[in-house]
């Protein structure tokens, strides 16, 4: 593992005071290859109060987390935890009910046992590469296995959600002894405040490397239960010739695991990244209410007439509850009701249509609309998808060529285009400017100049706004 040099420097001054130990998700991550992007560090056989005397002429320190044992130091940009061992007891309800009482004195195997899960209670001693792994996190870290460290687990409701988040991003299964231990904890999930549940979620909607991972700890601990927009999924019949691989959850799941392996969202900023799975999470919740049979050319189908639409309301009740930003939900809500743009019509796409469909996307984009269509076709297996993501990449390229793909259309004609004409504001200005723009959409123009000349002829078929 490569540490920080300012980083070695601090370990070097706690050395002959106290036993520094890596920790947590630093040493999960070098173990499984990837690159540690935050170091802990435990700090065995010093107290509180010597371990601060030595970090505080390094850089700030934060001492909020006295009580736990912690200090945040700041060393330029990167901000490192050094907190001592300590011991947890269950005080009252929810994450925050422990008494924590810091214990420099704890062995590597009691100190790891508050962890949550085996994966993460490894440590590391940053001089030798020594591992401490007590609980068998390596062994599951091969067999890529989620499994809890300790009884204890059952005391913070958060580590379900945790699970949901770890196994989506790192590919693992949950243990089946960990999963019964879950599903005793069902009834806690009210304790949780919304932050923390986003928190987790958020994870796993930027995150993730197979998120179909984390609907299935939902699934398999029975908290599915407390998000019933994605319950309602599992046993919501699609027909077998569209959808073969099974019902809507199922066809949720690949969905999900097809976005993440687009370089589109795999190279797009977390904000995006979230959006786009939330979207294509939520994209099917309308499905179980408009679910039936009918009669399509003289056989009986499953169809879902109307399903987009209801799945907006759906998706923003979700998303509100899970403690999503505003942000968030205006953008998933847009792309949940037109996710099936590219089947409406006959496959062609006027530019009337697709600057319409930008504007109505927005605050999404064709871009972001695109990348939830394909990965819906391909959440279809063993179907590939060809004939729709060949219609959504004809959408993708015209929408380039207008220079919409990232932006929605705006407005060539303003007010102050009839102020310079001499017309003071007034009432009509709303409705001469909302017809120029619905000119403007369906291609009566496309700069201003010819923007002028079609408000000049306009304005000699209407009454003139007073002047």
């Amino acid at each position: 593992m490569r540490l920080p040099a300012d980083l070695v420097t601090v370990l070097n001054a706690i050395r002959p005071a106290g036993r520094p130990r890596l920790a947590g998700g630093c040493v999960r991550d070098a173990l499984m290859g990837l690159e540690p992007k935050d170091f802990d560090i435990e700090v065995q056989g010093i107290t509180f109060d010597a371990l601060h005397a030595i970090l505080a002429p390094f850089g700030a320190t934060d001492v909020v987390g006295r009580s736990f044992g912690v200090i945040k130091l700041r060393l330029g940009t990167a901000e490192y935890d050094f907190s001592l061992p300590r011991r947890e007891s269950k005080t009252g309800a929810g994450h925050r009910g422990f008494a924590v009482t810091p214990d420099p004195l704890l062995s590597d195997a009691e100190a790891a046992a508050r962890r949550d899960f085996t994966i993460n209670a490894i440590t590391c001693d940053p001089f030798t590469g020594e591992i401490f792994d007590p609980h068998g996190g390596q062994t599951d870290l091969r067999a890529r296995i989620l499994r809890h460290t300790s009884g204890a687990f059952i005391e913070d409701p958060l580590r379900v959600l945790r699970a949901v988040q770890f196994a989506a991003r790192f590919d693992l299964t949950l243990a089946p002894e960990t999963a019964a231990l879950c599903r005793q904890m069902i009834n806690t999930y009210r304790e949780l405040p919304a932050e923390r549940i986003w928190g987790e979620w958020d994870k796993w909607a930027t995150q993730s490397t197979r998120p179909s991972r984390g609907l299935a700890v939902l699934e398999e601990t029975g908290w599915l239960v407390h998000f019933p927009e994605i319950a309602a999924l599992r046993g919501c019949p699609q027909d077998p010739e569209w959808h073969p691989e099974g019902d809507a959850f199922i066809h949720t799941q690949h969905c999900c695991d097809a976005l993440v392996k687009l370089p589109d969202w795999r190279d797009s900023p977390p904000a995006r990244r979230r959006v786009l799975l939330f979207a294509v999470l939520a994209h099917d919740f309308g499905k179980p209410a408009t679910t039936a049979q009918s009669e399509v050319r003289g056989r009986l189908r499953w169809r879902s007439l109307g399903h987009e639409a209801a799945g907006g309301p759906l998706a923003d009740n979700f998303l509100r509850r899970i403690g999503a930003p505003h942000a968030t939900t205006e953008a998933v809500r847009p792309l949940v009701v037109l996710h099936l743009a590219h089947h409406h019509g006959t496959g062609e796409f006027n530019d009337a249509h697709i600057r319409r469909l930008a504007r109505k996307l927005h605050p999404a984009t064709i871009d972001d609309l695109c990348a939830v269509m394909i990965a819906d076709s391909l959440g279809r297996p063993p179907l590939d998808g060809e004939e729709s993501i060949a219609l959504i990449e004809k959408l993708r390229t015209r929408a380039h060529e207008l220079s919409i793909r990232a932006n929605p259309p705006r407005p060539i004609l303003l007010g102050r285009h009839l102020i310079a004409l001499g017309h003071k504001p007034g009432p009509g200005f709303s409705s001469i400017l909302d017809a120029a723009f619905e000119a403007q959409l369906d291609g009566a123009f496309a700069n201003e100049e010819t923007a002028l000349i079609w408000l000049s002829n306009y304005l000699r078929t209407v009454r003139p706004p007073q002047s």
